[in-house]
């Protein structure tokens, strides 16, 4: 009986302990994977911090940028002065959205590219290759953006 009991004893001190190691091992790797899941956090926060969401694009006059928001491809002509009695301000190229949807919007997705005709730029969309005409001007009926097919 001694050693029914022995066995017994063994057998389930077999168990708690196994039950026990297995609960840290599953506690250790849930803290791995937090500890992984928050540096990936942290990467892609970063990551982003380093591609702007709006970039000035210069224009080949001295007084005019345009303003890219480069999540969606909206766009502002941007004019500054040196002098009272000049124009500065913000004149909208283009007030929609390029993407789909709010999820579809990625810091750098949308990028400018000077043309030989100082009032036309091709915007391109650097995920799914889509490419716009762009032209700005002073006057409202003279600007626009077109997508080239």
């Amino acid at each position: 009986m001694n050693t029914k009991f022995f066995i017994l004893i063994f057998v389930l001190f077999a168990f708690v302990s196994y039950s026990q190691g297995q609960t840290q091992q599953d506690s250790i790797n849930t803290m791995q994977q937090n500890q992984v899941s928050e540096q990936q956090k942290q990467i892609t926060e970063a990551q982003l911090l380093e591609i702007p969401i709006y970039k000035l694009f210069p224009t080949e006059n001295y007084w005019t940028f345009i303003k890219l928001d480069t999540r969606n491809g909206k766009m502002w002509q941007v004019h500054f002065t040196i002098s009272s009695d000049g124009y500065q301000g913000e004149l909208t190229l283009n007030s929609r959205s390029l993407v789909w949807s709010e999820e579809d919007e990625i810091n750098g997705r949308f990028t400018l590219f000077p043309t030989k005709n100082m009032y036309n730029f091709i915007l391109l969309d650097q995920i799914d290759g889509r490419c716009y005409q762009v032209q700005w001007n002073s006057d409202s009926s003279k600007r626009f953006v077109e997508r080239i097919y």
